[in-house]
């Protein structure tokens, strides 16, 4: 059985997903060697049953919403299943985007661990908590995730969101560190393995569109804004909550649309699914200005 690369996603984060899995086989020397596979939470309907029903997350409540920009993120634990329990998998966020060959990563001695992934930092860092957006899997050791199990459980206050995603409900010993290189979070050097455009407040390819996550409802260094955030949504849902900035480094912004220019000269997307992703304000509207310009910039 091949090793595969699972990308999850929903119709937002659809051309993200695409144009990382163009850039998978572009930079890999043994792209023949690995399969690619894209989960769509349209195509896992336990997902939507929920829609509107509260869940546990960090210890308070929240309503699901398949409209909000991350509502792929419990796919996370469905490529063991899709493998049959058996070889290797990597998962990645779809704003993630190969920029080594990660054959590199999907050939690596575990050295007996059923998870690889980097630990996370920051403010989601605290008590152990993974970068699970990036992981490779040893399927036949994770017998134990059954995603549509687990998701369940959040609305019967069985399971925490975040300790869920954050991996701090796997056994002891069973997860080892991945280099950062290989999810390397808004930083793009010569050393980057896999590029994550991970702060949602600047998506390269979504600057100045209107807003369409939910922000993180607790914050530690100033609680009451946690508290605007929560009673903002329970007002107005996801409508007015501003709109995403442009990224700090104009490097990543081009290195996006540089590929997106490729994927479109490949026919990997065309210029009417470009249009439409526009019109939905999946893609900023101002994108075929920025191919155009990758275009010149490589010519």
């Amino acid at each position: 059985m091949k090793p595969c690369v699972f990308i999850h996603t929903n119709e937002r984060q659809m051309l993200g997903a695409l144009v990382g899995e163009y850039a998978l086989r572009r930079n890999s020397a043994h792209a023949d060697e690995f399969d690619v596979r894209i989960l769509h939470t349209d195509d896992h309907p336990f997902l939507a049953e929920r829609e509107g029903q509260s869940y546990l997350r960090s210890g308070g409540h929240r309503p699901w919403h398949m409209e909000d920009l991350q509502s792929f993120t419990p796919l996370r634990f469905q490529p063991p299943a899709e493998m049959g329990y058996e070889g290797r998998a990597l998962l990645t966020d779809p704003d993630v985007f190969a920029v080594g060959d990660v054959w590199e990563l999907l050939s690596r001695d575990m050295q007996g661990k059923a998870v690889l992934c980097r630990p996370a930092h920051g403010a989601k860092g605290r008590a152990g908590i993974r970068a699970s957006s990036v992981m490779l899997l040893d399927c036949e050791k994770l017998t134990h995730w059954r995603c549509a199990e687990g998701f369940h459980e959040m609305f019967e206050d069985k399971r925490d969101y975040t300790d869920w995603i954050g991996l701090l409900l796997e056994p002891e010993g069973s997860i080892g560190d991945l280099e950062d290189e290989w999810n390397d979070l808004d930083h793009l050097t010569p050393a980057t393995k896999m590029l994550h455009n991970t702060k949602r407040y600047t998506q390269p390819w979504k600057s100045g569109l209107p807003i369409d996550f939910t922000p993180a409802e607790k914050t530690r260094t100033f609680p009451p804004l946690g508290w605007y955030r929560q009673a903002r949504r329970k007002l107005f849902g996801l409508r007015n909550l501003g709109h995403y900035r442009p990224h700090p480094d104009p490097a990543q912004e081009r290195h996006f649309f540089g590929l997106l220019r490729e994927c479109l000269d490949a026919g990997v997307v065309s210029e009417a699914r470009l249009r439409e992703a526009m019109k939905q304000n999946h893609l900023r509207h101002d994108a075929f200005e920025l191919i155009e310009r990758a275009a010149k910039e490589a010519a």
